[in-house]
């Protein structure tokens, strides 16, 4: 029988999963527990790893004086660096994990870095756009993609669900480029909205730019979903079936790494497709051209991903099937057929009656909430810069990149601050970052003409500084989520039951930080109809940004005293 284990798993934007070294697999069946305190190398680690003594100076001078040679630092370091190299057997599944990962987040930097360039910069669009597209748009594909996945899990073999999933997505970029793009003046509706729009207020011009550039508005939707569905449902659940506790622990930081790298990559990548532009001709359609340089890159890097699936499928993944492990969790589990499946609607219901699934959930809108509360204000402020799609482009690589630079280094960071403080402090940065940042981007924003001089006397402008800023907040807020946010996320739900994880990680993941983001969304438009614009309601933004984080830091506090006891329960 084949069962569903732990199908999502983040988190990753993107980049997402880069820190999830500490995920442990889901293989394993609740008659095998194989989950415990010591699975976990950042879970109180005070209660397993001794700090150094008396007793470890002691043990020094009685080798010393048995003639036994004390291990050189260098002879340490060469240790080290050996037990990070796969032994042959793992190499076979670990190295093209790896590369599936690494294209996996280049797809997805380039993605989202030209979605927000297509409909920030699209005719008669703007950031405005954002708040309804992620209500309207986005909140209602997400909840009917994970409804969809259920039932594709009933339809299709395990295996082949990957396949059914990535190819919507590589076909609709590459038509997107090659078609749609092209034919947009004949494909989108302008003369039609014009005119509706003229019978209608001024706070319609938003949600009417949606319809209008329809197309765009299609690649901002799937270009999000790629880090929902792909990276954190996807391939992160593919992942933690064929991989065991140890190697997650040895390997995922070096995912991790490769996720960053490859951030920095389509960065700069993006920033060479940008420079390309400027060297065509004034009748060519010098973005036309850059999208099927960035598409074909997208779909380059999609038929890789999809050959080391096939590979891992045929040459892997039949040998670990024939593992212990494997025999048990078959043997013990009943026949599918015989297997009563939740509805949708049941599991949402069992979701909201367990309070450490609640507060889980609470983590991941509030992200969403508050993200998207300062990440809409600053876009529009940087269309005001960069009102051309090509330094538009440009920024976003230089920005991606940065991110990537800033997250390696956050990801040697965190992973100290797990082992040395644990879980609640590791989970309590993300929103403390967050609300720090985000504030002070609001407060430059409000007091922008007190603070003129003082940008004056820097040699810049309030706009430039406040786009400079924010750019800051959200390199520092998502260095945070990818190296501490999303692995303490995924820590979490390693003591629950494969129902939990199964139903809890297709509504949390998938739907979730949709929902958080639709929630943002849908603040800041009825803000944009009662005060008139964004900039207009930066201090009511300011208010609820600080509430959001309050409620944050309550909840991650909650959840770590619930997650200490199940721990505590499994290791017994």
């Amino acid at each position: 029988m084949r069962t569903i284990h732990s199908v999502i798993t983040a988190g990753g934007l993107l980049l997402l999963c880069s820190s999830n070294a500490f995920i442990a697999p889901a293989n394993a069946s609740r008659q095998t527990k194989i989950f415990s305190r010591s699975a976990l190398p950042n879970v109180r680690q005070k209660e397993t790893t001794k700090a150094p003594s008396k007793h470890a100076s002691f043990t020094k001078l009685a080798a010393a004086a048995e003639g036994i040679p004390e291990e050189s630092s260098g002879s340490k370091w060469r240790r080290r660096i050996q037990s990070l190299i796969p032994e042959p057997q793992e190499r076979k599944k670990l190295l093209p994990l790896a590369i599936m990962f690494f294209f996996i987040i280049f797809n997805y930097t380039i993605l989202r870095d030209t979605k927000d360039v297509l409909l920030v910069t699209a005719p008669k669009s703007g950031a405005e756009v954002i708040p309804f597209i992620k209500t309207y748009v986005n909140l209602p594909v997400a909840i009917g993609f994970a409804t969809l996945y259920v039932k594709l899990t009933e339809w299709f073999d395990h295996k082949n669900i990957f396949y059914v999933c990535v190819a919507p997505f590589l076909t609709f970029f590459t038509l997107f480029a090659t078609v749609l793009y092209p034919m947009r003046d004949v494909l989108h509706p302008h003369v039609f909205i014009d005119a509706v729009a003229s019978q209608l207020p001024l706070g319609f011009a938003a949600p009417l730019a949606i319809v209008r550039n329809w197309s765009f508005s299609m690649f901002y939707v799937l270009a999000e979903m790629w880090g929902s569905v792909v990276a954190s449902l996807l391939f992160w659940g593919f992942a933690n079936e064929i991989t065991t506790v140890d190697e997650a622990k040895k390997y995922y930081p070096l995912f991790g790494l490769g996720a960053n790298v490859a951030l920095i990559l389509a960065g700069q990548y993006n920033k060479w497709v940008s420079r390309q532009r400027l060297s065509f001709g004034p009748e060519v359609d010098a973005w036309g051209m850059s999208l099927r340089f960035l598409m074909g890159a997208v779909l380059a890097s999609g038929g890789i991903i999809v050959g080391c699936y096939k590979h891992i499928q045929d040459n892997v993944v039949p040998t670990l099937q024939s593992t212990k492990d494997a025999a048990k969790a078959a043997a013990s589990s009943p026949p599918s057929k015989e297997r009563k499946r939740m509805t949708m609607r049941e599991s949402f219901d069992f979701l909201r009656n367990s309070p450490y699934i609640r507060n889980l959930a609470v983590l991941v809108i509030s992200y969403g909430l508050a993200i998207n509360i300062v990440e809409v204000s600053w876009k529009s402020k940087l269309k005001q810069a960069f009102p051309d799609p090509n330094s538009y482009s440009s920024f976003m690589g230089n920005f991606s990149s940065a991110t990537g630079v800033v997250t390696l280094v956050m990801m040697l960071v965190g992973r100290v601050i797990f082992q040395k403080f644990g879980w609640r402090t590791a989970a309590m940065i993300t929103p403390t970052v967050l609300g720090a940042t985000g504030l002070g981007f609001f407060g430059l924003s409000i007091f922008r003409d007190a603070l003129a001089p003082i940008t004056a006397a820097l040699g810049t402008t309030p706009l430039m500084l406040a786009v400079l800023l924010g750019a800051v907040q959200n390199i520092a807020c998502k260095a945070s989520k990818y190296s501490l946010f999303d692995p303490c996320k995924e820590m979490a739900y390693i003591p629950l039951d494969k129902d939990s994880k199964t139903k809890g990680k297709a509504a949390i993941d998938v739907a979730g930080m949709p929902l958080g983001k639709g929630g943002g969304a849908l603040l800041q438009q009825i803000l944009i109809f009662g005060l008139g614009s964004l900039e207009a309601s930066t201090p009511v933004l300011a208010v609820v940004l600080a509430a959001v984080v309050y409620f944050w830091l309550r909840s991650a506090r909650s959840l770590a005293d619930q997650f200490d006891a199940a721990m505590s329960s499994d290791s017994k």
